[in-house]
């Protein structure tokens, strides 16, 4: 039972001010109205249909289209999937579990210890959202573990956060620049209309490279100094978290056909065989087409991962550890291609989709030269309240890049508009939260008033450089893949 003296720091506890006053009541507001984002997915076919109708597409086109296109995405949902499981059992294996804990004594102070987790998370996203919530997570408990550092534990989940909650979409495992990269993932309507766009053409550009600098500069900075000092740090301990991180391990072999599964000559073998056709991919194909290969790239991060746990049997523990965190995905992508579809496919009076009645509207407003702006503003909107940036991005793309094409904005350009847009509602809609609030032990109402803060100061800052930046380009036409 716990007693008076235990309760008090919590029942004490100052009451927040300011920005973070505000962004706790919206925490509050977003726990007890928001529902499981797959009843947004649900919702929102509900909302298509019912638009598709209005259209005056017949009942069947409706439902056809909903049918027909509901399988559409396998591929894709499976490689995203993957994306989470190989972020995850990269991060929890024991060279990556010695290297978090070194990594813990860097910082000195503890604003520094909490743009330094900031720092961190956004260079890791850059590689693996995945990656970066589990690897940030951990970071963030090893440093309040610290004795000899009193750090509020709030600034550091937050920190945390940071890769998935500003860059994640700019980085090697963009949903919708993965998706564009790779033809034989997109549906037959879409490529008709983006065509391929390789990393090149998305985010390996000097814009964009240049704008996810910017930004990290930006995140850590506000991280820095929105730390809390003093009496108003909240440490895990008066938060009543536990820090243990202790990894149990395998369970002792019982049986001689479990040999193998203990073993590092299987995992080895693999690896460098992994390695081999690495090279020979380097070797024979241009390096951009190599980087762009979203199976390429989940195949090395996944051999990576067995390899870097050193036997089958600690990899498959952390892989069924990880799968639970892919069921959003599993479940909500499959709505999402057939929203794309109703939305392309049902044809309604005179023959015309919403997509193109869509692509019509944002090509009025976009036209005098807003269209980078308005499409970030109309991304960030949506995504507060469709949580998901490469199903949202199936949507939102067949218009959107349809608008890009008659106002002759730069097709990869209007990639990473959204990309760098649909990082904004994350700040705010706790849904992607979830996996880095277990490793923490703590709720998302701990940590939006951190969050919050970085989207006031991130949202006009990302308007400003896709509005300048978009200036920067030419207008390149589709390149359709021969077939």
């Amino acid at each position: 039972m716990t007693s008076p003296a235990e309760q008090a720091p919590a029942e004490q506890a100052p009451a927040e001010k300011g920005l973070a006053r505000v962004a706790q009541a919206l925490a509050k507001g977003t726990e007890k109205w928001f529902p499981d984002a797959y009843i947004f997915a649900l919702v929102g076919v509900v909302v298509v249909a019912v638009a598709a109708f209005a259209n005056g597409s017949s009942p069947q086109n409706v439902v056809d289209a909903f049918g027909n296109g509901f399988w559409d995405l396998t591929a894709f949902t499976l490689q995203m999937a993957m994306v989470v499981l190989t972020g995850y059992v990269v991060a929890t294996s024991p060279p990556v579990a010695r290297l978090i804990t070194r990594l813990a004594q860097v910082p000195k102070s503890s604003s520094s210890a909490v743009s330094f987790v900031a720092l961190l998370s956004c260079s890791v996203s850059f590689l693996n959202w995945g990656l970066s919530l589990v690897f940030a997570g951990l970071l963030a408990r090893a440093i309040a573990r610290r004795d000899d550092l009193r750090t509020d534990y709030r600034a550091l989940g937050a920190a945390a956060f940071m890769g998935l909650g500003a860059v994640w979409a700019l980085g090697m495992s963009s949903s919708a620049a993965q998706l564009q990269a790779t033809a034989s993932s997109l549906p037959a309507t879409l490529l008709s209309v983006t065509g391929e766009l390789d990393f090149g053409t998305t985010i390996f550009t000097w814009q964009s490279l240049l704008m996810c600098a910017i930004i990290i500069v930006l995140t850590v900075a506000i991280a820095h100094f929105s730390a809390p000092k003093g009496a108003a740090i909240k440490t895990a301990e008066d938060m009543n978290v536990s820090l243990d991180d202790t990894v149990s391990e395998p369970a002792p072999r019982s049986r001689p056909g479990e040999w193998l599964e203990y073993s590092r000559i299987l995992p080895l073998f693999v690896g460098a065989m992994t390695l081999g056709w690495l090279v020979s991919q380097l070797l024979t194909l241009p390096v951009l087409s190599v980087v762009s290969s979203l199976n390429g790239y989940l195949l090395v991060f996944l051999m990576l991962g067995l390899v870097l746990h050193g036997t089958p049997r600690r990899f498959l523990d952390s892989v069924s550890k990880a799968v639970p965190a892919t069921a959003g995905i599993l479940v909500q992508f499959p709505l999402y291609a057939a929203m794309a579809a109703m939305l392309t496919k049902a044809e309604g009076r005179g023959g015309v989709t919403i997509s193109e009645h869509l692509a019509t509207f944002f090509t009025e407003i976009g036209s005098g030269g807003g269209f980078a702006v308005v499409i970030a503003i109309y991304t960030v909107v949506l995504g507060l309240f469709v949580p998901s940036g490469g199903g949202k991005w199936l949507v939102e793309a067949p218009y959107v890049m349809q608008s890009a094409t008659d106002v002759q904005m730069n097709l990869g350009w209007t990639v990473q508009i959204y990309n760098v847009a649909e990082a904004l509602p994350n700040l705010i809609n706790p849904f992607f939260m979830l996996p880095l609030l277990a490793v923490l032990g703590l709720r998302a109402r701990d940590l939006i008033g951190f969050t919050f803060l970085q989207f006031i100061f991130h949202f006009p800052v990302v308007l400003l450089l896709v509005w300048l930046l978009g200036m920067t380009f030419d207008f390149v036409p589709p390149v359709i893949p021969a077939q």
